[in-house]
């Protein structure tokens, strides 16, 4: 009987897809990529017309060995990596790792399939619909990593040499990073202007009130700035204090709302950073758990939605069917479509998937799911689900109402602007559900709340007078534009066509990673070091991390995928002017220009003048006579005109000392330190160290307890310290070593192995568990 050999990507898809298939397919797993450009200069011989050297990765190599001693027994190799330019790809790459190729293997068929969910009708579907390798999204991809290599390995280095070691660019990071550095640069640049609002608490009859907004004055309609300050306030609450009012003019207005498109990748990044707090990257890894399978019990194994990278809005006909019969079953007939909603899909190349993001299943509710689900994967699956369902859902109809009030002022304002105004015009606004169609479900970027009730306006009819009961100014100021949310970055480069949806949640990755950015209450603000990269970038290479031009680049990317454009002939239109820019800024650009700014300020131990340097810990003030001997610095906020915090007294005693120890502020948090410095430089983590429950094994007196490194690791070390200095970087287990008779053992856990435990003793190899285990 033929054996069917099929390679995914994830074991987790293996295990399901092998029990769709049956006992004639054999299902392995690749681990994803199996060779890479090594991260090293020369990977791409640009000489020989950009030839990228791929290598294996060390990593895959014992899984190419599983795959190759399974063809042996095999006629038929499938390859079932992941539907998109990436995954094809990867099935390329394994070709090529494995040796295969139909003239030096005609013993075996080698096939493509593709499927977009996991399920056993999509599985079975894919094998009997199989095709080739297509060529030209394998070099869309080949010419993304390549581009991505030429831009990463070649103008790091640059940033080593002008600003320091370490630093990295890329052809989309930096891109990334100039958007969030020039919205800093408009927040600092911002002058807030001062303005005020007022309104009035009007009633139709007892207990029907509702409030109006002053729109025009004495026939002059009102613009934003027009109320300036208090007085020119002050001046129109008492002219309309005086005031009669009636109403002068209704209008209602019929709206249909309709629901938004089912997710793409960006879209779903979006919304979960918004109603879920998401990051980016959370919602990837725990939509790719959805996708590659879930155990629901009598089901077995399943994927619960359908490929998570995608661009595509489009529903499949099986989809849009489970969704009308769901709707009408839940909601009734009134709120489902006569007709399919159809989606139009607005990026440009939208080839990623053949749908959008949607549950496989949509008869499978969240509430029939969540016993099986964690909170995290129920959470994006009702999202998912929800909003799948919502877009075939009834418009939802709202009357609108507009209530124009007149008000006749008895006692007009004495000066200002508006003086001798005997008129004035306020406007209330309304909105009725009158049936909420989608609504009922889901509404977009709102956290599905109830309409708000203060938009109810009371019933009323033109000419009646209405009874003042007060009249209310508000000082506003005008705020700056806000910082970026993973939600809005997300938002902006794809607005721009900048980069893949697929690629958002790593690039926002590395630039908090490399410290250009962090992330504080969700929102990204720039650090030093990622501003000077920024400045350096747009002034010296300002084509380069230009909007227009990384999106145009995207769009060539896309003609390469459709076989509109050759890849080799863009690497070399990108290549020769990018290259001989290069070489051009080695000598123009002087890396004291970037690191070093002058002040008008003298040393005030030298008398040298002093200057704003960078630094690894952002950016600080020093003597420019450093190299002489002066050793001046003081902190950056010190010319901001903001004072350090001074140390807080914390109840602890310094176990060294006997002093008192502060609660001081440092670069990786809040810390404790010995009020005894210099004298005594003994520092702890503020928080007081968790015990193990474990005696140490050296002193058999003290508890070994978690603790942290002054970089951020965990260890695990004697709560006698310093009398007792044993120290272990994996958790321990207190448990006696079978082999050696060692005190205890540790846990530890790697991708490779899974979890394990070892015995921590030099020369001992006990170790027991793990996915290699004998």
């Amino acid at each position: 009987m033929s054996q069917n050999l099929v390679i995914v990507e994830s074991p987790a898809k293996a295990k399901t897809i092998e029990k769709f298939l049956g006992k004639d397919y054999k299902v392995l797993a690749s681990f994803g990529h199996v060779r890479a450009l090594p991260s090293k200069q020369g990977s791409v011989d640009i000489g020989n017309d950009f030839e990228p050297k791929y290598h294996v990765l060390p990593e895959s190599k014992k899984h190419l060995d599983a795959i190759k001693k399974a063809l042996k027994e095999s006629d038929r190799l499938l390859l079932a990596t992941d539907p998109d330019r990436e995954g094809e790809a990867i099935s390329w790459h394994l070709l090529a790792a494995l040796g295969l190729d139909k003239k030096k293997n005609p013993g075996i068929e080698i096939q493509r399939v593709v499927f977009h969910e996991i399920t056993k009708d999509a599985i079975i579907h894919a094998v009997e619909h199989p095709r080739a390798i297509a060529a030209e999204l394998v070099d869309a991809q080949q010419a993304r990593s390549v581009l991505d290599y030429l831009v990463g390995f070649n103008l790091s280095p640059f940033l080593w040499k002008k600003i320091r070691y370490g630093l990295s660019a890329g052809r989309v990071q930096s891109v990334a990073l100039r958007l969030v550095c020039e919205r800093e640069k408009e927040i600092q640049a911002f002058v807030e202007q001062e303005y005020w609002t007022i309104a009035a608490r009007l009633g139709v009859a007892p207990g029907q009130e509702f409030k109006a907004g002053l729109v025009a004055v004495g026939g002059k309609k009102l613009g934003k700035f027009d109320i300036p300050g208090e007085e020119v306030a002050t001046g129109l609450k008492a002219a309309l204090q005086s005031g009669s009012y009636r109403v002068d003019k209704i209008t209602k207005t019929e709206k249909k709302r309709t629901p938004a498109p089912p997710f793409t990748t960006s879209t779903l990044q979006q919304e979960a950073s918004r109603k879920l707090g998401f990051s980016a990257k959370k919602t990837m890894s725990t939509a790719q758990k959805l996708y590659e399978g879930i155990d629901i019990g009598e089901g077995g194994t399943v994927g619960l939605i359908t490929y998570m990278r995608t661009d595509s809005v489009n529903l499949s006909n099986q989809a849009l069917l489970e969704a009308h019969d769901v709707i009408s079953a839940a909601y009734g007939p009134e709120y489902a479509l006569a007709k399919p909603r159809l989606y139009r899909t607005k990026t440009k190349n939208a080839q990623e998937a053949h749908e959008a993001i949607r549950p496989t299943y949509i008869s499978k509710t969240p509430a029939e799911l969540k016993k099986f689900l964690t909170p995290d994967l129920h959470k994006l699956y009702e999202l998912i689900w929800k909003r799948t369902v919502a877009c075939q859902m009834a418009e939802a109809l709202l009357d609108q109402t507009s209530v124009d009030i007149a008000a006749d002022l008895a006692a007009p304002p004495a000066a200002g602007p508006f003086s001798g105004a005997r008129q004035a015009g306020l406007r209330a606004s309304g909105t009725v559900i009158r049936f909420p169609g989608f609504m009922k479900l889901y509404i977009e970027g709102l956290d599905d709340q109830d309409e708000e009730k203060e938009g109810l306006l009371p019933a009323m009819a033109e000419g009646v007078s209405l009874k003042q009961h007060e009249i209310i100014p508000e000082q506003h100021f005008t705020q700056p534009p806000p910082r970026y949310t993973e939600a809005t970055l997300v938002k902006t480069l794809e607005e721009y066509g900048i980069g893949r949806p697929s690629t958002y949640a790593s690039i926002m990755n590395t630039l908090v990673e490399r410290k250009y950015t962090r992330l504080d209450k969700k929102r990204f603000f720039p650090e030093d070091v990622g501003m000077v990269v920024n400045d350096l970038l747009t002034a010296h290479f300002a084509r380069y991390v230009d909007y227009n031009f990384t999106a145009g680049l995207e769009e060539e990317l896309d003609q390469v995928s459709r076989g509109e454009k050759q890849w080799k002939p863009l690497l070399k239109e990108f290549w020769e002017p990018f290259s001989t820019l290069l070489k051009q800024k080695e000598g123009e650009v002087n890396k004291s220009d970037l690191t070093t700014e002058a002040m008008d300020e003298a040393c005030p131990e030298c008398g040298k003048p002093l200057v704003v340097k960078l630094g690894k810990r952002g950016k600080f003030i020093a003597c420019s006579g450093f190299q002489e001997g002066c050793k001046y610095t003081r902190n950056i906020d010190a010319e901001k005109g903001a004072e350090s915090a001074e140390p807080v007294l914390s109840d602890e005693k310094c176990e060294k000392c006997g002093q008192p120890m502060l609660i001081k502020d440092g670069r990786y948090g809040k810390y404790l330190a010995c009020s005894g410095y210099p004298a005594c430089k003994n520092i702890q983590p503020l928080v007081k160290p968790r015990g193990t429950g474990v005696v140490c094994p050296e002193c058999k007196e003290g508890e070994l307890t978690e603790k942290k490194s002054r970089y951020g690791k965990m260890f695990y070390s004697c709560n006698r310290y310093p009398q007792c200095k044993f120290a272990l970087w994996d958790l321990p287990v207190e448990r006696k070593c079978p082999k050696c008779g060692f005190p205890l053992l540790v846990k530890k856990i790697s991708k490779r192995e899974g979890e394990y435990v070892k015995c921590p003793k030099e020369g001992c190899d006990f170790k027991e568990g793990g996915k290699e285990a004998k």
